[in-house]
């Protein structure tokens, strides 16, 4: 996204980033998580969440850069991007806001450990990924208990 649109400074570039990021990262995620009975719902859902979080998040804190805005549009586009996955796999309600609450907080914190590695002050669409693997590794701590693995039983009980 952000050789397409530049920097994050502006809602139409926002947008266009998000989008074009979240698509990148919602088929990379869709590709791991298949074997849970994922599907591509999930990189559309991914895409769109984050081109509107972004949105949001980046014009709520005026386009700054600092640590708190980052950390705010950080989790407001955590809290998109993570209810939108999981209203995608039609989870149940609970479900849906604790993955948003916790993509929320992992994405706010993602954004503060990047911050004290890459330049904020380019604008980038998501954190880096000094955030990105500490963010991983804590989300797929707590992906089993929130989106379990779909057994072959459930899975032929249901086309049943």
């Amino acid at each position: 996204g952000w050789l397409l649109a530049g920097h994050v400074d502006s809602a139409w570039a926002a947008a266009v980033n998000g989008v074009v990021t979240g698509a990148l990262l919602g088929a990379g995620q869709w590709l791991l998580l298949r074997r849970r009975g994922i599907d591509l719902r999930w990189a559309t859902a991914t895409a769109v969440a984050l081109g509107v979080g972004l949105t949001v998040g980046a014009a709520i804190v005026g386009y700054d850069t600092d640590r708190v805005s980052l950390a705010v549009m950080g989790a407001i586009s955590g809290l998109a991007v993570g209810v939108a996955q999981a209203a995608a796999i039609r989870s149940r309600r609970s479900s849906v806001l604790v993955w948003g609450a916790t993509t929320a907080a992992l994405w706010a914190l993602g954004w503060v450990i990047s911050s004290g590695v890459i330049d904020p002050a380019d604008q980038w669409p998501i954190f880096g990924a000094s955030g990105a693997i500490i963010v991983t590794l804590l989300q797929s701590t707590f992906i089993e208990r929130v989106l379990p693995l779909e057994t072959k039983s459930a899975t032929s009980k249901v086309a049943s």
